[in-house]
């Protein structure tokens, strides 16, 4: 079973070869996607929504990120693990930023951690590569950012927003990082800037032209039912299926029919009977 690593991402660009991303917080969802093959896992800080129960990532600590890459890192053998840097882990100043972005490595195990923005954070990416710590940018929709945007809301539709996004980009790529995330993006504009980008574009909401894409895992399981992003596509209904089986445990413990004989141990009559 071959590693995937940076260089191994990089590579699968220039062979064309596309790349399978998906989130993982914890030791079993991480054992089950890897076994599966994924390329590589992202330990998000959207987290914070899905794992905590919070309404945007901004709750999201640099304590909380720890604990759930420490934990992906354990289930994992062969993908790579991205680690998010959670908001103001990095906005302070590039000292902590490399610091944190560090303790992601040394302390729980990841082997590239990702952050949100652009030219604004050629500095910060330039220091933590330095460092000798792989990146991945984060581009379009930044929900760190959510309040700034006004919403969750594609980006660059217009002109303006459009040539930033690819400046960004170019930017991120002479820093030295090895991929870009772009999320709500539209199709048109993230091919454009993985055509002229030398590095993977990772897409959520960035339509097909991509050299990969991520999914948020719970989503794609159908674990929580109601209104899904565009961009979504349930490859299974989990939330139906666990639901039944609740509701067959809760049945059969409620009429005395779990546990059975097949599920209880036996004892020796004889030492029962000198209990009495």
């Amino acid at each position: 079973m071959k590693k995937v690593t940076t260089a191994v991402i990089r590579e699968q660009k220039k062979l064309g070869q596309p790349i399978s991303m998906l989130t993982a917080y914890d030791y079993s969802f991480a054992r089950v996607l890897d076994e599966a093959g994924v390329d590589m896992l992202l330990v998000g800080d959207s987290l914070g929504n899905v794992m905590l129960g919070y309404q945007t990532t901004l709750p999201v600590t640099m304590e909380d990120m720890l604990h759930h890459v420490k934990a992906v890192c354990r289930g994992v053998n062969r993908a790579l693990v991205v680690a998010d840097m959670p908001f103001m882990s990095y906005q302070v100043s590039i000292e902590e930023a490399v610091r944190n972005a560090g303790r992601l490595l040394q302390e729980a195990g990841a082997q590239a951690v990702k952050l949100e923005g652009g030219q604004e954070f050629e500095g910060t990416v330039r220091a933590i590569v330095k460092a000798g710590i792989p990146v991945v940018g984060h581009l379009g929709l930044t929900p760190q950012a959510v309040h700034q945007l006004g919403g969750y809301k594609v980006q660059g539709k217009e002109e303006a927003a459009a040539k930033k996004l690819l400046a960004d980009a170019r930017a991120l790529e002479a820093c030295g990082a090895f991929a870009v995330v772009l999320e709500c993006v539209p199709e048109a504009l993230a091919s454009k800037v993985t055509d002229e980008l030398g590095i993977p574009t990772i897409g959520i909401g960035a339509g097909a032209g991509c050299d990969g894409q991520v999914l948020v895992t719970q989503d794609m399981l159908g674990l929580f039912p109601g209104n899904k992003a565009k961009f979504v596509k349930e490859y299974a209904n989990l939330h139906e299926i666990i639901t039944g089986a609740v509701k067959s445990y809760i049945s059969e413990v409620q009429a005395r029919k779990y546990p059975g004989a097949e599920h209880s141990f036996k004892m020796d009559e004889a030492v029962l009977e000198k209990l009495y």
